[in-house]
């Protein structure tokens, strides 16, 4: 028997000592190790493990949760006796569904052991290649790399039993050259699926380029961004695609499920068993997770639901729900947005005038409703002419609406596992986008 499982059969046992059926646990553990690299060395490498234990009880109608780290015979006691007292205080909530049953959940593998037993000496080898690409070409590197292993368990009195257990790896980099600068991001669930040293030489070869940046005037530009641009962008819409989200009516796509939305090339799922997605195929309430078709030819077409949404919608749960209690329901967490067969260099190539976006920052809301956003461009903003990249450009703000810009999508790259800073890591393409609105110049 894993530990997890006798952990849960004394949460189980105290539960039932003190009167209580009703109980759910999530069970975690794991540890990250990260290097940390500025100024062309290596300044920092630290090492965390963790544990926790989240039990939540349902009693007459009400329920809460409590957590510890600590899972000695005492501590689990302890934290079933606070919870139960907890739940006891608060007030009945009349919609409160008994606890999920099984279903069906379809492991999927995720674990790779050489990632897991990545030494400090291995991950500082490849910083140390990295730093010389940089210091080659006379600029200076900044960023991380970082791998961890971690194991989730889900259980409840009702039946539940799973477990997921997963590896990821993070390699990032920042290199300066005098006013210029670019930077490269990956995740993956195998260390070997990045490439640190390959990703150094990119984000070089980007801070070269961008050195001496031309001012262009704000204004519609046609631009190529790269996935990472994709990402944060775009990423900023998929709380929307959840059914709490439509009943409150926060949500952007109120009064536009099942019409014409986006542009009919645009194709976006959820699914946690794409290759190059990650995390458990089960939600916060031990619901097995199901593929979503999110938008079908620019149309959306379905979005996310926990038990309990689902029930007031009168629809089968989805797997998108987040552990009980909480006010936010559901969201799709496994985005997939379908690609095209243009390679970056096509379209850069395919393009008389226009921007190509390394990635944006520092990304706001500015219409809910309309889907409009703020941000900045960083890292690496160079002008197109004639297909080809001419020279950077001082980075632009930007005002536009995500509603307009998949609307004006021209062209797509074949989707990759992308990574960026201001939305969660998705599955992405690089895209060609006519008529981007960038509102006014930055002094960088």
């Amino acid at each position: 028997m894993a530990d997890e499982d006798r952990a849960f059969d004394r949460i189980l046992a105290a539960a039932r000592s003190l009167g209580v059926r009703d109980v759910e646990a999530i069970i975690g553990n794991g540890a990250e190790e990260l290097t940390r690299f500025a100024n062309n060395t290596i300044h920092q490498n630290v090492a965390m493990e963790s544990t926790f234990v989240s039990v939540r009880v349902a009693l007459e109608g009400r329920t809460a949760r409590a957590t510890t780290n600590r899972t000695d015979d005492d501590s689990l006691r302890r934290v079933v006796e606070d919870v139960v007292a907890l739940t006891k205080a608060l007030p009945p909530d009349d919609e409160l569904l008994p606890m999920a049953g099984p279903g069906r959940i379809t492991p999927v593998s995720r674990y790779d052991e050489a990632t897991a037993e990545t030494t400090p000496a291995e991950r500082a080898q490849a910083v140390c290649e990295a730093i010389q690409a940089a210091d080659s070409a006379g600029q200076i590197a900044a960023g991380i790399f970082s791998t961890e292993h971690s194991l989730q368990a889900f259980y409840n009195s009702a039946g539940v039993r799973a477990m997921h257990r997963e590896t990821m790896a993070h390699f990032s980099i920042t290199t300066m050259l005098g006013d210029s600068s670019g930077w490269v991001k990956g995740s993956n669930t195998r260390r070997g699926g990045l490439d640190p040293l390959a990703m150094a030489l990119r984000s070089v070869e980007k801070a070269r380029l961008s050195r001496d940046p031309l001012e262009l005037p704000p204004g519609d530009y046609t631009v190529v961004l790269e996935p990472a641009a994709t990402l944060d962008l775009v990423g900023q819409m998929f709380g929307d695609f959840g059914g709490t989200a439509l009943a409150d009516q926060r949500s952007f796509l109120t009064e536009r499920m099942d019409t014409q939305v986006f542009g009919e090339n645009i194709y976006i799922y959820d699914d946690v068993y794409h290759p190059q997605q990650s995390g458990a195929p089960f939600d916060g309430e031990g619901v097995p997770r199901q593929k979503l078709t999110l938008v079908e030819a620019g149309v959306p077409k379905q979005v996310a639901y926990c038990r309990a949404c689902a029930k007031r919608a009168g629809v089968e749960p989805t797997g998108h729900g987040f552990p009980l209690p909480n006010e936010v329901g559901e969201a799709p967490m496994n985005i997939v947005i379908a690609g095209g067969d243009t390679s970056l260099e096509q379209m850069i190539a395919g393009t008389e005038r226009g921007i190509l976006v390394t990635r944006f920052w520092y990304i706001r809301e500015v219409d809910p409703y309309e889907k409009i956003m703020t941000g900045m461009t960083r890292d690496g903003t160079f002008l197109i002419e004639n297909g080809k990249l001419i020279r950077g450009v001082r980075n632009f703000r930007f005002n536009q609406s995500l509603i307009d810009m998949l609307n004006h999508v021209e062209a797509m790259s074949p989707s990759e596992r992308s990574s960026g800073e201001e939305a969660f890591d998705l599955v992405a393409p690089a895209m060609k986008v006519r008529d981007f609105h960038f509102s006014e110049v930055t002094k960088f």
